[in-house]
């Protein structure tokens, strides 16, 4: 293909072809028939790549030194947790999230705390007027001097603008609205977020400015563009929201800098974002008193500990084939602990529906909440009861085995803290530890755990 030639490209993968036509790749890979889009090449300027600079050859490890102050605190204490303790000088992070998750709230706000530490701050809104922004600045209370707002989609004057304004911290809102003259594709093509993203890199570590793009998502809820996108930036991280839920969990899948498994809640209020820092009292403030088919289990999210109601309600088959209904947990693997619980402990639920949420909207996907799950749904099926200051955690096997988690001490002393009493743990988690914070027993297998809290 020669260098100049206009492509047929697929605005979901990336795949670039001479001729018209639809997409192989996603055909192959499920996505069906998507068609290509024609996107005409700029013109190749046949300039030399300078050479690097002294400092830019390759060096022996031990002679490169960090330098200090390497990360600024945002002032955001949940959005720091999730970052690894502030951002990097430097990094570049793509937020995604649903439209209206509150992803522009959340960055203005971090822009006003980081203009107060290491003025000045550019927002960049590509999307939105500045009358706009204003207008939810003065909403949130947002009076800064030193964050200088700047409506434009054009990202070529945005980086010619970089060396009068000199910003300590860059926000591009959104990365599939701005877009570079050059490139004749429209905003929002593969070629422009690949090209703009690119450049967005390239400025962020040559000048060593802290930039944060926000990211749409497409309906499957994944961020749009190219994945070169998710490579070329450092932490990328997700705003997730339930539509009938006021909370919003921001959740890292990609971090250079941090952990991937560290969460930050919100709750989106009138005033804006407020952060929770006490997520398990704000999941468990609607608990029921003395329901069966309701548990609490302590999961652990990175080094956050978290307490969760897991509910389940088990009920007679209507139909002959029973259903099994899953909100908030894996599907497949709630069956599988339902087999477990039949086949190993003699509760019959082959003719039952079961039902299974995680209740305030939560998730939980590790397996220490296997036991929580089991002893929700035999609680519902036996129609008793689990003590109220009760709190469950523990991954069961195939054989009824209840394996040891890790983390016991942090999600222990969460419980205690929520002035619960007792709790029910694998028993090869107590072997050699000190004195838990809280009365806890130890089971062994499924049939040792509904003996000890069912009778």
């Amino acid at each position: 293909m020669p260098r100049d030639a206009n492509v047929y490209r697929c605005q979901q993968c990336g795949f670039a072809s001479p001729k018209a036509g639809t997409c192989p790749d996603c055909l192959r890979g499920g996505a069906g028939y998507v068609q290509l889009v024609e996107e005409r090449a700029a013109p190749s300027r046949g300039t030399r790549r300078p050479a690097a600079a002294a400092a830019d050859r390759p060096r022996p490890l031990r002679e490169i030194t960090l330098e200090r102050g390497d990360r600024v605190a945002t002032g955001i204490g949940e959005l720091d947790r999730v970052l690894g303790g502030g951002v990097v000088r430097g990094s570049l992070v793509l937020i995604g999230g649903e439209p209206g998750a509150g992803k522009s709230t959340l960055l203005l706000a971090a822009a006003r705390a980081l203009a107060r530490v290491t003025p000045p701050v550019l927002y960049v809104t590509a999307e939105e007027s500045a009358a706009q922004v204003k207008m939810r600045a003065d909403r949130l209370g947002i009076t800064a001097d030193g964050l200088l707002l700047w409506a434009e989609t054009d990202l070529a004057a945005v980086q010619a603008a970089l060396d009068d304004v000199k910003p300590r911290a860059l926000v591009v809102d959104s990365i599939q609205t701005v877009s570079l003259p050059e490139l004749e594709s429209a905003p929002g093509s593969v070629a422009q977020v690949r090209e703009c993203g690119a450049r967005l890199q390239a400025l962020a570590k040559a000048r060593g400015i802290a930039t944060f793009l926000v990211g749409h998502v497409t309906k499957e809820g994944a961020l749009a563009g190219p994945r070169v996108l998710e490579h070329l930036v450092d932490t990328v991280l997700y705003f997730e929201s339930e539509p009938h839920h006021a909370y919003r969990v921001l959740r890292a899948v990609k971090n250079r800098f941090g952990s991937t498994n560290e969460i930050g809640v919100f709750e989106m209020g009138e005033r804006g974002l407020t952060e929770v820092s006490n997520p398990s009292g704000f999941f468990l403030a609607e608990r029921p008193a003395g329901a069966a088919g309701s548990v609490v289990v302590a999961s652990l999210e990175g080094t956050r500990p978290l307490l969760l109601e897991l509910q389940a309600l088990v009920t007679r088959a209507s139909f002959g084939t029973p259903r099994r209904t899953v909100l908030g947990a894996d599907y497949n693997r709630v069956c599988l602990l339902l087999a477990v619980l039949e086949k190993r402990a003699g509760v019959p639920l082959a003719s039952q529906d079961v039902f299974v949420n995680v209740a305030g909207g939560g998730r939980v996907t590790e397996p220490a909440a296997d036991l929580g799950i089991v002893l929700a749904a035999a609680s519902s099926y036996l129609d008793r009861p689990l003590p109220a200051d009760l709190v469950v955690l523990g991954e069961v096997g195939l054989t009824g085995e209840v394996r040891a988690v890790a983390g016991l001490e942090l999600r222990l002393r969460e419980a205690a803290a929520l002035g619960f009493r007792t709790a029910l743990v694998p028993r090869g988690s107590l072997a050699d530890r000190a004195k838990p914070p809280l009365e806890a027993r130890g089971v062994a297998t499924v049939t040792d755990a509904l003996d000890a809290v069912l009778g």
